[in-house]
Order: structure tokens, then C-alpha cells, then sequence
């Protein structure tokens, strides 16, 4: 596995970084998501269905996948991104799986990559309903909130990196107008939920 890192300083190789790969790889995690949710869950409605995808394909949950499968060994970084830590960074090894998965539908369709999700999305499923990934830090956060009248809780766009099939938004929690909290993810909804959870372990409520 190519990182871009390593592509750029190894320009006169031709090498072929993943980028492609992992927008292909997210389309599949998606769409192979989406599907075993429909079935699997039938009376969930779509908005619960839609937060449960998010849960289980967050930056966190392929991380993980990475680490099982020992990807992060397997990356070819530039020398610059493995001196600053890029091997243990959630955004690479979930971007490295994402590309694996890529291949995986280009080499053998469909059914190989989705044989190779449900190995471990169902997993990743159980535990999201159980609790953890599956909380909706926002509405818990927003209830507390509301128990005094006089404070404002809102949330804003504090920046966004990455190319266009891969972006990362941070979004910052302010309460009464000032900054309290901030999150990462890959949507400004997942970015705005890790922002509402930091705010609640700050508040010793989550």
C-alpha cells in the first residue's frame, strides 16, 4: 500500500498512491453497509439506520480493522509522514483500509468485498447498538443544556482538510458563545457528534 507521502518523494518510480483505491474502498464500505443494515434491521427507520452506518464505518471502527489485519505495517510511507507518526494515524489506516477494500472489488466484484465487510461490521454493529458508538452525543448533550434556559449551545465549522473524496471536518461545540469543545470526522455530522462527547467527558457526563 502507497501513501501519497511516499509516491511524491519517489516521483521518478511512477508509483500509483491509494487515493483512488479509497474512494472506490468507501463507496463499497457503504453500499455493503447499507444493504446489511436494510436487512438485517428491518424496523429501524432510516434516520436510526443512517446513524447506525455512520457509527460503524467512522475513522475509529476501520482503524481498528487496520490494526486486526496488520496494515499499518504493510504501508509505505514518505519519509517525512514516518518519522511524524503517520504509521499509528487513524486518518492513514483508515484511508489503507479503505484502499484494500478497493482492490479487493476491483480484483474479484462485489461479492469478495462484501464477503470481506461482513467479517467484521456485524461485530462492529453489536456494539454500536449496545451503547458506546451508537450514542447520540448531541441530543444527550443538547437535553443537559436545556435544563438552564440561559445557555446557548451551538455548533460551527472550524476547518476541513483532505481531497474532495476524503475530506475532514472539525467543527467546534460553543456554549454562551465561547469555544468549549471541538471534533474531527468525516462529515460535519460526525465531526459535531465527536465534538458533543468531548464536551460531555468535560462535563463528566458521558
Amino acid at each position: 500500500m502507497t501513501h501519497t507521502s511516499y509516491a511524491n518523494e519517489h516521483r521518478g518510480s511512477h508509483l500509483h498512491h491509494n487515493e483512488r483505491l479509497e474512494f472506490l474502498g468507501d463507496s463499497v464500505l457503504g453500499f455493503v453497509t447499507a444493504d446489511y443494515l436494510f436487512t438485517h434491521y428491518p424496523d429501524l427507520p432510516e434516520g436510526e439506520l443512517t446513524k447506525l452506518r455512520a457509527a460503524v464505518v467512522c475513522e475509529g471502527a476501520l482503524c481498528e480493522i487496520a490494526r486486526e489485519l496488520g496494515i499499518p505495517e504493510q504501508i509505505r510511507l514518505g519519509h517525512g509522514e514516518e518519522t511524524g507518526g503517520g504509521r499509528g494515524r487513524p486518518s492513514i489506516l483508515a484511508d489503507a483500509t479503505e484502499a484494500l477494500l478497493g482492490a479487493i472489488f476491483l480484483d474479484g466484484g462485489i461479492e469478495p468485498a462484501r464477503a470481506f465487510v461482513l467479517r467484521f461490521i456485524p461485530k462492529k454493529v453489536e456494539l454500536a447498538l449496545a451503547g458506546g458508538a451508537f450514542k447520540d452525543y448531541k441530543t444527550i448533550l443538547q437535553e443537559i443544556v436545556q435544563k438552564n434556559k440561559q445557555e446557548t449551545l451551538e455548533y460551527r465549522l472550524a476547518g476541513q482538510s483532505g481531497p474532495d473524496h476524503d475530506k475532514r471536518f472539525t467543527m467546534e461545540l460553543l456554549l454562551n458563545s465561547n469555544v468549549f469543545a471541538s471534533g474531527t470526522g468525516r462529515s460535519k455530522k460526525e465531526a459535531e457528534q465527536m465534538a458533543a462527547k468531548k464536551a460531555l467527558e468535560m462535563m463528566g457526563e458521558a
